[in-house]
């Protein structure tokens, strides 16, 4: 049967979606313009009471994964207009679709050919022609390991939501982290860093003062000075952010940032006393773009200052000793340039 809309084969057991416990099954995607091996791996799938979706060439594939919540993809290697790696290559760079298991369909000597899968964001190969005993113990590993990952993007997406809700207690703006973000990523690019320190700086902007969770309104809104007990529960919201953080698989590198990004070029900061170097160089950096983020926004309990008065306030605590010069002399030069 095809579906006209997406030029997908929809197997026999994509028929009865409609029954009832259906939409519990997992949803493979055979992609293949061999209709006798597309075939005979929905059939497989049939045995192990999966759903199979079969598609005739890799186009009609990418348009699938659009209309279905698709769990795995089987995918041919060699097809025309569009081959299996341009495939997975397509599905790896779009956020919606990176996380779906792409397992090539491949003959067994075919070494080049893995090479290029690996290089295109595969994830696993399986032999022609398929052996079912070879075959379902892989896909229930990749499926399994699919909605672990997913399950984790909830978590993802749930701390992103309460850090924004924590931090609009104490900025009057009703997107407070925007104006952080865009500065990091601007000021992550002057350096010249990798793509995934960018990821890990940018998810801190969001997420660095979740920890404010443990902290009470009565200390975290008070105008005035702070009193030793008040100051210590303040410097433990780096720890409980760094734990709450600590699921977040695909920010690894953000940890050290939320632990120690009031660490001070003396040794004077928390919560370790770090000195210098020993300071996570990601941590510098976020340390450097927070600090003027916060003097230059308005607070319940402080005015926004101006860029300038920001700027000397920052190079007057690095000859102070608690800042890096060197990284406050960048961030100037940097602000220098935007302003141009």
């Amino acid at each position: 049967m095809h579906d006209k809309s997406t030029g997908a084969i929809l197997s026999r057991t994509d028929l009865n979606r409609g029954q009832e416990g259906d939409q519990d099954k997992a949803k493979i995607l055979v992609v293949d313009d061999n209709a006798l091996t597309r075939n005979l791996a929905a059939e497989m799938l049939f045995l192990e009471n999966y759903t199979a979706i079969e598609a005739e060439s890799g186009i009609a594939a990418l348009e699938c994964v659009q209309q279905f919540q698709i769990d795995l993809i089987l995918l041919d290697v060699l097809m025309p207009l569009m081959n299996g790696f341009e495939v997975c290559r397509r599905l790896k760079q779009d956020p919606r679709t990176q996380l779906i298991p792409v397992v090539f369909m491949t003959v067994a000597d075919d070494r080049a050919s893995r090479v290029k899968g690996l290089e295109a964001g595969g994830d696993d190969f399986i032999s022609k022609p398929i052996d079912r005993l070879e075959l379902i113990p892989r896909l229930r590993n990749w499926i399994r390991h699919k909605r672990l990952n997913e399950d984790l993007n909830q978590t993802e997406q749930a701390l992103f939501s309460i850090a924004q809700a924590l931090e609009s207690r104490y900025r009057k703006t009703d997107q407070p982290s925007d104006r952080l973000v865009q500065l990091t990523e601007a000021f992550s690019h002057y350096l010249q860093l990798d793509f995934a320190d960018i990821q890990n700086l940018t998810a801190a902007a969001h997420l660095h003062d979740i920890g404010t969770v443990a902290i009470p309104d009565a200390i975290l809104l008070k105008t005035g000075q702070l009193t030793a007990a008040e100051k210590a529960i303040v410097e433990k919201h780096v720890l409980v952010g760094e734990r709450l953080c600590r699921p977040l698989r695909n920010f690894r590198g953000l940890l050290p940032i939320i632990r120690h990004h009031h660490e001070r070029w003396d040794g004077s900061g928390y919560p370790d006393g770090l000195q210098q170097d020993s300071i996570p160089w990601l941590a510098q950096i976020f340390q450097t773009l927070d600090i003027y983020d916060a003097l230059t926004s308005l607070r319940p309990y402080k005015q926004a200052l101006d860029s300038p008065t920001a700027l000397q306030i920052m190079q007057q605590e690095a000859e102070r000793g608690w800042r890096n010069p060197d990284l406050v002399q960048k961030f100037r030069q940097f602000l220098q340039t935007r302003s141009c």
